[in-house]
């Protein structure tokens, strides 16, 4: 690995200490390559903390986890592009991409440490069906601020395999993408012949790109933002098993087989939260429908998807602080999408 002085490097001991050996009650969840920890930092050597425990996000690699077949010259590689990554000056700062404390490169472990208090992965909250209307919204416009502000980037940056087991939240329910194991784009630079042997997570896949033999643009991003936006609508998650694909338990699809001009595919239960308006479900569900069109030419930038977002008329009327037993507080920061 190369030096960053910013950075700690954590030993495989320290990242078990962390998690109490990686226990199975500190399991956050699954992601495409390995898995998400709960951990905490206590009066560690070496370790800037500002507090006595410092509760962190520890993620680490399993080659079993999705057929790694690395051979020595890359055992280390999607560590070393997600590091190089994730403290480039100009990326680094952003507030929906995870912040680096260090990271472990040994043989019986390799894996990196966010400052990250995690409430969980967004496919296990989507499961536990505890989000609001606004709370939806609001994680869909903190999706699309991220992915226009990678996409616009004097080089652009392809996140690719971005699914619900791959965005944790913290406990504002702001979102952080956790998951770089197929960038590229930007610092990184072209896909490797390594990634485009690996299996983007089914059911989030361009079906376009994918028909092209792994030719992947922006529009892979758009299309797999699409699905998040009307899994997260329509309370339905798919996540990183390989289920048989049906009608009714891929998202796309069975988007496309409801859908008809002006209608919404808001679940029902939420069109009674407070914040929802009509107007916003039908708005809103078009926005997804043109992110998954098979043509990617007929889908929209990310910047063109946050315009419509905003004129949403729950931002509207984000600022009324009526209390509500299930929206709490929501907040959005217009000046990071812009």
């Amino acid at each position: 690995m190369e030096s960053y002085s910013s950075l700690v490097v954590f030993t495989s001991e320290d990242l078990k200490l962390f998690t109490n050996s990686f226990h199975k009650n500190n399991l956050i969840g699954d992601t495409q390559f390995g898995k998400l920890f709960r951990g905490c930092i206590k009066n560690l050597t070496g370790v800037i903390c500002t507090q006595e425990n410092r509760d962190v996000t520890v993620k680490i690699w399993d080659e079993k986890s999705n057929c790694l077949n690395l051979d020595s010259d890359d055992e280390h590689l999607m560590i070393k592009e997600e590091v190089k990554f994730l403290t480039h000056p100009s990326i680094h700062c952003h507030p929906n991409l995870v912040k680096l404390i260090g990271f472990c490169c040994e043989k019986e472990v390799r894996g990196v440490v966010y400052d990250l208090n995690p409430r969980d992965i967004l496919h296990n909250i989507i499961l536990k069906d505890v989000l609001s209307w606004t709370q939806r919204v609001n994680i869909i416009f903190q999706l699309a601020s991220v992915l226009e502000f990678l996409h616009t980037q004097e080089m652009p940056y392809l996140v690719l395999n971005i699914c619900e087991s791959h965005i944790m939240l913290d406990w504002d329910c702001n979102i952080k993408l956790c998951d770089f194991g197929l960038i590229s784009g930007g610092i990184i630079g072209e896909i490797s012949a390594l990634k485009k042997q690996i299996t983007i997570p089914i059911g989030y896949v361009d079906p376009f790109f994918a028909a092209k033999g792994g030719y992947w643009q922006t529009g892979s991003d758009v299309f797999s933002f699409g699905v998040i936006l009307l899994g997260l609508i329509s309370t339905r998650v798919l996540g990183l098993e390989r289920p048989k694909l049906t009608p009714d338990n891929v998202i796309h699809i069975w988007a496309k087989n409801e859908y008809k001009p002006n209608c919404s595919l808001v679940h029902k239960s939420l069109t009674e939260d407070w914040g929802y308006h009509g107007e916003d479900g039908s708005t809103i569900t078009e926005v997804g429908m043109r992110c998954i069109e098979f043509f990617p030419t007929n889908r929209p930038a990310m910047k063109d998807v946050l315009e419509r977002l905003k004129g949403l008329m729950v931002f509207q009327r984000f600022r009324d602080t009526r209390p509500n037993k299930r929206d709490k507080k929501f907040h959005i920061d217009f000046d990071m999408a812009t």
